[in-house]
C-alpha cells in the first residue's frame, strides 16, 4: 500500500482526469479499501479540495471547484510538463513571455530538488515571433469559439501595420483557434462571403460580443488544422489522398521526377510530406508538392541536379516555362563587362 501523502497526490490525479469515480473504481486504482478512500477524501476536504459525494448503490465521488483556491498538488510529470510549457511560452505567439517567466519562477521554488534538475537540465532558448497576440483578445475570440455565438470584430489592414482596414465590423462564425508556426488564427464562416475564411488573430479587434448563438457547421474533411493547412497551400482546404505523402491535406499541383543524385544527399532539404526513393543506382525519385506547378517546377530545379519529369504532363510543361524565364533573366540586361 502506497504512503498515506502519495495515496493522497494519487487520489487527487484521478478525480482530476475524470469526471465522476464510484468508491469501488478509486480503491481498485489505490489498492486499498473503499473506507480508506473514504477517509483520503475526507483529507482532501480538509486541504480545501470541493469533493462531492455521489448517490447511488455503490457511491461515488466527484471533484467539483470551490470557492477558494486549494494547494495544487501534481504529481513529478505534470510539474515537469508545467515548467516546460512556461518555458516555451514566449514561442507560442501570445504576449505571456513575462507573465510566463514569472510563473516558471514561482512553481520552480516550490518543485522539491529532484525536479529542479530535471527542469534546469533543459536550457531552453525561445526565439518570439516578430507578431505578438494581445491575451484578452485571444480570450474574446476563443470564448466565442467555446459559447458558438457570433463573433464581430473590426479586422487590421496589412499595411501599414495597425491600421484598421475601413470595412465594417466583420460577423463571422467561428469554429477553431488554431496556433500555427507562431502565429494565432481563427478558422471561421464569413456569412457575408458565404465561404470558410482564416483571420490573422493578431489583426482582429473584437468589437462588442453579439450574443447571437449559431449551429456549427461541419469543416470539411472534419479537421480544423488539416484545412488550414490546406489553405495556406493553396489547397481548397479538403483532406483526401492526393498529397504528396499519400495523406492529409493535398497540394493543388503533385508531381513526379527522377533525379541524378542519391537520396541521401537530398534527403534533409525535402518537404516532410513528400516521398523519397532511392533507385540504388546514384539516383532517386522525388514526389512532393506545391501551391502550383511553375513552384512545384522550380522545386526541382532546386536540387541542383539534372531530373526527368515522370509525371504529369502539367509539370513537363511548367519546366520548359520555368528554363525559358531563366534563360531569358540570364541574359537580360547584360552587357559589356
Amino acid at each position: 500500500m502506497p504512503a498515506p501523502s502519495s495515496r493522497l497526490l494519487s487520489l487527487l490525479s484521478l478525480l482530476q482526469v475524470r469526471r465522476e469515480w464510484s468508491g469501488n473504481d478509486l480503491g481498485r486504482r489505490l489498492d486499498v479499501s473503499p473506507r480508506t478512500v473514504r477517509r483520503d477524501v475526507d483529507r482532501l476536504r480538509g486541504l480545501g479540495y470541493r469533493v462531492d459525494a455521489l448517490r447511488g448503490p455503490a457511491g461515488g465521488y466527484r471533484l467539483s471547484a470551490g470557492s477558494d483556491l486549494p494547494p495544487l498538488l501534481f504529481d513529478d510529470d505534470q510539474a515537469v510538463a508545467i515548467a516546460l510549457a512556461l518555458a516555451v511560452a514566449p514561442a507560442s505567439g501570445a504576449d505571456i513571455a513575462e507573465a510566463a517567466a514569472r510563473a516558471l519562477t514561482t512553481v520552480r521554488q516550490v518543485m522539491p530538488s529532484r525536479l529542479r534538475h530535471r527542469i534546469d537540465a533543459v536550457q531552453v532558448v525561445t526565439t518570439p515571433g516578430a507578431v505578438v497576440v494581445d491575451p484578452a483578445v485571444l480570450v474574446a475570440v476563443s470564448e466565442a469559439v467555446r459559447t458558438r455565438t457570433v463573433l464581430r470584430f473590426g479586422y487590421m489592414a496589412a499595411w501599414p501595420p495597425g491600421a484598421e482596414d475601413d470595412r465594417p465590423p466583420r460577423r463571422v462564425e467561428p469554429h477553431a483557434l488554431l496556433a500555427r508556426a507562431g502565429r494565432w488564427y481563427l478558422l471561421a464562416w464569413d456569412t457575408e462571403a458565404v465561404d470558410w475564411r482564416t483571420y490573422r488573430v493578431d489583426r482582429i479587434a473584437p468589437k462588442v460580443p453579439t450574443g447571437l448563438p449559431f449551429v456549427p457547421r461541419a469543416v470539411p474533411g472534419g479537421d480544423p488544422a488539416a484545412f488550414v493547412a490546406a489553405r495556406f497551400r493553396g489547397a481548397d482546404g479538403t483532406v483526401g489522398t492526393g498529397g504528396a505523402g499519400g495523406g492529409g491535406s493535398a497540394w493543388p499541383c503533385v508531381g513526379t521526377a527522377v533525379l541524378q543524385v542519391s537520396a541521401h544527399a537530398i534527403a534533409p532539404y525535402v518537404a516532410e510530406d513528400a516521398v523519397l526513393e532511392d533507385l540504388g543506382d546514384g539516383t532517386c525519385r522525388l514526389t512532393t508538392g506545391s501551391w502550383s506547378w511553375t513552384a512545384l517546377a522550380a522545386v526541382f530545379a532546386g536540387f541542383d541536379a539534372d531530373f526527368a519529369v515522370t509525371a504529369p504532363a502539367a509539370l513537363r510543361d511548367a519546366v520548359v516555362r520555368v528554363a525559358a524565364r531563366l534563360a531569358a533573366a540570364g541574359t537580360r540586361g547584360a552587357g559589356p563587362a
